[in-house]
């Protein structure tokens, strides 16, 4: 083996421009999957934390069927105390759980005196709900951030402020049906506007939970849904499936599930953009693929076919078809070892590189955001794996070709 190995790389060295361009190639399809994964990576991880901090949470606990009437944000299916009650210890006996927010959700007429038009609210306990969602301030377009909201405010999404010409400190009144179908108004000053969470036609305000409760005539706990925030988001099927498990085992008097749980993905339409750019990845990968495949096979065909004299006056002498095809194998092996050496190497240091720079982008109406690439070494293992496997396998062909050469008929070749 220490004698095919020294042969190959005496090989390579012959042709060193051949061996070089068929390295470049490689290491260009190495460091182009590499830097596509620490950039795409942190894109994606940069969004999602932007969707799940600034307002869904990691996970969220509704009661069976929730989900199904949102558009209407029904009343009738709101969390009782004994069932909050129950989420509670499961959430607190979770050490991954790093803090959860009960909410209120409703729909509510909003008036501003002369006009009248809809708004969702989403009503919060200030603490609980800026754990949870660490990133909610960051959406304020005006107002003052500390504390979120007090009773007696609202925050308003920007398309209501503008389509009602309502600004910060003003009065406005709102007014809902509860449950059973009474109607109820209430006074409330504007705290802030919010930047849309929804997307630009978003219509999703704030008020304090107490207001809620008070608007809605509700005695007692009660509540639409639990946000739930993780210590880290890397754990989110695995809590997701212990909570969803234990919640699951709850059934009611007609042994029917009680508890619906759902991760951010389930919920949010920006998860088909992520999985846009985890389809986008394996392309890359395919692309990697190939470039690898092409560049080793073309040199292996030409070295078989260059060097046929050569395998003819080694085969003649007694060496075996199995060494043959093994030194043609270890040349492919060396080359896939050269690329990904130099393209993982030029691919961190780039990497390194665009941290040290402080790239910056813009997502939404988030402007000045950091890019931080960071590949993980299992991302780095997985791709070199993959590379120098191609390249062994592309050997493989022209390897047996030259292992099946007649020494006669490969010496008497010009």
């Amino acid at each position: 083996m220490l004698n095919i190995f020294k042969l190959a790389f005496r090989n390579l060295l012959r042709y060193k421009r051949r061996t070089l361009l068929t390295s470049m190639l490689i290491t260009l399809g190495v460091v182009a999957v590499l830097l596509f994964l620490a950039v795409s990576g942190s894109f994606k991880a940069m969004m999602i934390g932007q969707i799940t901090d600034s307002m869904l949470g990691h996970i969220q606990v509704h009661k069976k069927g929730y989900l199904a009437s949102v558009d209407s944000l029904p009343l009738n299916r709101n969390l009782t105390e004994n069932q909050i009650n129950k989420v509670k210890q499961v959430l607190e006996g979770n050490e991954a759980v790093e803090s959860y927010s009960m909410r209120i959700k409703l729909g509510a007429m909003f008036s501003n005196f002369t006009e009248t038009t809809n708004i969702r609210l989403n009503a919060v306990t200030p603490g609980a709900e800026m754990a949870t969602a660490p990133l909610l301030t960051d959406r304020f377009l005006e107002g003052d951030k500390d504390g979120l909201i007090k009773p007696g405010e609202i925050l308003i999404p920007e398309l209501i402020a503008k389509g009602m010409k309502v600004k910060v400190g003003d009065s406005i009144v709102l007014v809902a049906n509860n449950k059973d179908g009474s109607v109820n108004g209430q006074t409330f000053m504007v705290r802030g506007i919010l930047e849309g969470i929804s997307g630009p036609g978003g219509r999703d305000g704030m008020v304090h939970i107490d207001d809620a409760k008070s608007l809605l005539r509700i005695e007692g706990a009660e509540i639409s849904e639990i946000a739930i925030r993780l210590k880290d988001i890397d754990d989110l099927q695995g809590v997701y499936a212990s909570i969803k498990q234990e919640l699951g085992s709850i059934k009611n008097k007609m042994d029917q599930p009680v508890f619906e749980v759902h991760t951010w993905e389930k919920i949010s339409p920006f998860f088909n953009i992520a999985k846009m750019i985890d389809l986008m990845t394996l392309f890359i990968k395919i692309m990697l693929v190939a470039i690898v495949l092409v560049s080793i096979m073309n040199v292996m065909i030409m070295a078989v076919f260059e060097r046929i004299n050569e395998i003819g006056t080694i085969a003649a002498i007694g060496t075996s078809p199995g060494k043959i095809m093994g030194l043609f194998v270890m040349e492919g092996f060396l080359m896939g070892i050269l690329g990904t050496t130099i393209g993982t190497v030029i691919s961190l240091v780039s990497i390194y590189a665009m941290n040290v720079s402080q790239i910056s982008f813009d997502f939404g109406r988030q402007s000045g955001l950091l890019l931080s690439p960071t590949i993980n070494s299992g991302d780095v293992v997985s791709i070199v794996l993959i590379v120098i496997g191609i390249a062994v396998l592309a050997s493989l062909q022209p390897a047996w070709k030259a292992a099946r050469m007649d020494p006669i008929t490969a010496l008497r070749h010009v």
